[in-house]
């Protein structure tokens, strides 16, 4: 059988008609401007993703400033204070041990507007997350297991341990026989 003229396609011998070429060089057109787009939004986003960085790290190695800053009269307090511990005598002597006191509870606001919470231990259950215990004690009047004394304090940033509480822990003393 051989194929006569109407048995083959219309289109098989004609080329492509002047609207099917206008709309392929629209769509090339179409493409090379999201190809462009496509290559400045990568530039965009690499660049940011570099000054991010840089940021990130210019503000941990500044970060330390703001407490600094409210260091910084306590610093100067401490220096005046041992200045005149140099020279005290009697009544004076008095009035120093108050001016150090307040110069601790200027450090220990300081420090807890900035996030830093002391760990009360003292009577409290022993727990391993935020104590670190270095010797036992026997008694009768702490229940066992409980904190009996506090040696070091432990301090914590928000949620985050800073230095756990070097305690001591109380047992039940040994039965005599």
């Amino acid at each position: 059988m051989s194929k006569t003229k109407a048995e083959t396609p219309p289109f098989a011998d004609a080329g492509p008609t002047p609207e099917q070429i206008a709309e392929l060089q629209t769509r090339a057109a179409k493409a090379d401007e999201n190809w462009d787009r496509l290559l400045r939004t990568t530039a965009d986003f690499e660049n940011f993703k570099k000054r991010a960085a840089r940021e990130k790290i210019e503000s941990a190695h500044y970060a330390s400033i703001a407490l600094l800053q409210k260091l910084l009269p306590v610093l100067d307090n401490f220096e005046m204070a041992l200045a005149a511990a140099q020279t005290a005598q009697g009544d004076k002597l008095a009035s120093l041990s108050a001016g150090v006191t307040m110069i601790q509870q200027q450090l220990k606001n300081a420090l807890t507007e900035t996030g830093l919470e002391e760990i009360e231990s003292a009577g409290q259950p022993f727990d391993p997350n935020l104590h670190e215990a270095v010797s036992q004690l026997e008694t009768a009047e702490i229940p066992e297991g409980h904190v009996a004394q506090q040696l070091r304090k432990g301090y914590k940033l928000r949620e985050r341990l800073l230095r756990p509480a070097t305690v001591i822990v109380a047992k039940l003393p040994a039965a005599s026989s």
